[in-house]
C-alpha cells in the first residue's frame, strides 16, 4: 500500500494557498514538505496539525493506494 496526498494539493490550490504558506503556518520542515510532495509517509502529529489548520478531517487530505506491485504475502 502507498500514501498518496493528491487530496491536500488539490484542496490548497482550492483555497489559493501556496505549499509554502501551509509550511509556515503549520511550522513544518522542509523536508517534511519534501516528503508530503513524494507521497511519502509522514508523522501522524504532522498530519494532525494540517488538518487542524485547514479544518478537516484526515481522509480529506490524504488517501491510501493500493501499490503498483502485487503486496507480497
Amino acid at each position: 500500500m502507498a500514501v498518496s496526498y493528491k487530496k491536500l494539493w488539490k484542496m490548497l490550490i482550492d483555497k489559493e494557498m501556496k505549499r509554502t504558506e501551509l509550511r509556515d503556518a503549520v511550522d513544518m520542515s522542509t523536508n517534511t514538505l519534501a516528503k508530503l510532495g513524494k507521497n511519502e509517509y509522514i508523522s501522524l502529529e504532522m498530519l494532525d496539525r494540517i488538518c487542524t489548520y485547514l479544518n478537516c478531517d484526515i481522509g480529506d487530505v490524504m488517501e491510501i493506494v493500493p501499490s503498483k506491485q502485487k503486496d507480497k504475502v
